[in-house]
């Protein structure tokens, strides 16, 4: 006996509702026209990417920052309108900026 079969024993007056699934997630960020800079950096010994150029709301770039951050695993921070991440993950990035559609352009190598 599975689930769905204890479910009915316990319940046998509920009728399942039919919920229409979700297929696409909305994005409620800004997009621009300009592109935003990917440039790679070291700091302190240690490789950083940087992302600035966006032209958008301050807290549409720090929501970008903490997506791109939790898809990477990765540390960094939002500081004078720049996301800094821990590490050389332009390429990642851009392509997690362009599957969002957004235009991005590589600096520095």
């Amino acid at each position: 006996m599975d689930l769905q079969d204890q479910l009915k024993n316990l319940f046998p007056d509920h009728k399942p509702e039919d919920t229409p699934k979700e297929t696409s997630k909305a994005s409620d960020i800004w997009m621009q026209d300009d592109p935003i800079i990917c440039k790679y950096e070291k700091r302190k010994g240690k490789p950083t990417t940087i992302l600035e150029g966006y032209t958008g709301a301050t807290e549409d770039f720090k929501a970008l920052a903490k997506e791109i951050k939790t898809q990477l695993s990765v540390g960094g921070s939002f500081k004078d309108d720049k996301i800094i991440i821990q590490g050389d993950y332009r390429d990642k990035i851009m392509q997690i900026l362009k599957d969002k559609g957004f235009n991005v352009k590589r600096v520095g190598g």
